[in-house]
């Protein structure tokens, strides 16, 4: 991640290991380390030959100057004047798919070179998970939305956005590396960097582009009615039928940082909740989440996304807090759109920890389940998991009981850790939407 100001560039260290990894530190791995069964029936050596084909196995020199195993996933010729005949995109089996990148043959130890991979095998690799330690620390404000795909879709998925298009985006005054394909339209398909105009969120291929436009751009914030203002923190709503423009653009860039989000063309049957941070320059997106105006289902979110610059703020946990005290001045419990992400479950259930233990704590006498989703807004069934997962609650003839001891909870809260930044309902101007007409 970079930040651009007053026409200089300033790199801070590792900022891009940060943003594109969600602050994870990896386990380090020298190329001697990977899984390197014996039999050959596993996989087979031979001579390498240049170029690598498509699906070869090898080993590859990472940003941290060690070697990792990567699959070639694509391959494409250099221009006649490259000193090497072919570059190659590359996915780091230990790692998430928004780490794939392009890479020239001198990153790759040739001697490592493995091809006809057999299936057990891949499974042994990509076996290796992160620890749940690391999961968690995996920016929780990033909740990889509108998961609804089976294994048969999963597969076609990846196939059709295997290859990240857009490589770097810029926004205001940050170029930001992407982590996955966004499928921007047919005329964008030679752009490997875009610019964004920060307010309108319209793209363009250049520079020179975005400077004509931001000329003539007359926005400053969202283009939305501002529902919350504390300190420089601004809430704006946007409503997708009105500004359909702005949240289709708003979709095409999520994308670029959540790999199984559906891109809703139709955006009129959703209302966008844009988070910025406000100065002398106007209000700069943090992040946003959306949600449909009448969910059937009870979904109080649909996406959330916390842009990579802005990540490890508590931000996240703010859209996440922000989306129940809509539910509460509607007068409903609310619940994420399912399925959850495995890091959007741990982000849930890291607030849900939090909200219901600080209650827990507070309250004097017994509480049931069904006042603790009146007093939070929270669906009862994802009370009741938080609590089991806790082992807080026990059932006894034929009813749920909470058992809480003081010394548990606070063992609890403290693992939970912070809570993030706080809603002030003072500030919170809103009324529920209702359809006009």
């Amino acid at each position: 991640m970079v930040s651009i100001d007053n026409g200089s560039i300033a790199a801070t260290a590792n900022d891009h290991a940060a943003a594109a990894a969600g602050g994870v530190t990896f386990p380090s791995m020298s190329h001697s380390n990977g899984v390197q069964p014996d039999s050959d029936g596993y996989r087979k050596r031979k001579m390498t030959s240049i170029p690598l084909e498509v699906g070869t196995r090898v080993n590859c020199r990472w940003r941290d100057g060690k070697y990792h195993p990567v699959k070639v996933i694509e391959r494409r010729k250099l221009p006649a004047d490259e000193s090497n005949d072919y570059e190659y995109y590359v996915h780091y089996t230990e790692f998430n798919r928004r780490l794939d990148e392009w890479i020239k043959v001198d990153q790759l130890d040739l001697n490592s070179v493995e091809t006809d991979v057999d299936e057990k095998v891949e499974d042994k690799v990509t076996s290796l998970k992160m620890t749940r330690h690391q999961k968690r620390k995996i920016d929780e404000t990033h909740v990889e939305g509108h998961e609804e795909l089976d294994a048969a879709s999963l597969r076609e998925h990846e196939e059709f956005t295997k290859v990240k298009n857009i490589a770097t985006m810029e926004l205001g005054r940050y170029e930001i590396e992407t982590w996955y394909f966004s499928p921007f339209p047919p005329e964008y398909n030679d752009c490997t960097k875009l610019f964004f105009c920060e307010f309108c969120l319209n793209f363009m291929k250049r520079k020179e582009q975005l400077q004509r436009h931001m000329r003539k751009c007359d926005l400053k914030h969202p283009p939305g009615d501002e529902i919350y203002r504390n300190g420089t923190l601004s809430m704006f709503e946007v409503d997708g039928k009105k500004n359909k423009v702005y949240g289709q653009n708003l979709c095409y860039l999520a994308k670029l940082f959540l790999d199984h989000k559906t891109l809703y063309y139709d955006v009129d049957l959703f209302l966008f909740y844009v988070l910025c941070e406000c100065d002398d320059r106007g209000c700069h997106m943090v992040g946003y989440f959306s949600k449909e105006k009448h969910s059937e289902e009870s979904y109080n979110l649909a996406c959330i996304l916390t842009l990579p610059p802005y990540q490890r703020k508590g931000y996240g946990k703010f859209l996440i807090a922000f989306s129940y005290e809509l539910s509460k001045k509607e007068g409903k419990v609310g619940t994420p759109e399912r399925p959850l992400s495995d890091l959007g479950l741990l982000s849930y259930r890291g607030y849900w920890t939090r909200v219901l233990l600080d209650i827990l704590k507070k309250h004097k006498g017994n509480i049931s389940i069904k006042e603790l989703s009146d007093m939070t807004a929270i669906r009862a069934e994802d009370i009741l998991s938080t609590l089991q997962s806790l082992e807080l609650i026990q059932y006894r003839k034929g009813q749920h009981v909470i058992c809480a001891d003081p010394k548990v909870l606070d063992r609890h809260l403290k693992a939970a850790g912070r809570g993030g930044l706080d809603v002030d309902v003072a500030k919170l101007i809103w009324t529920p939407y209702k359809e006009q007409g």
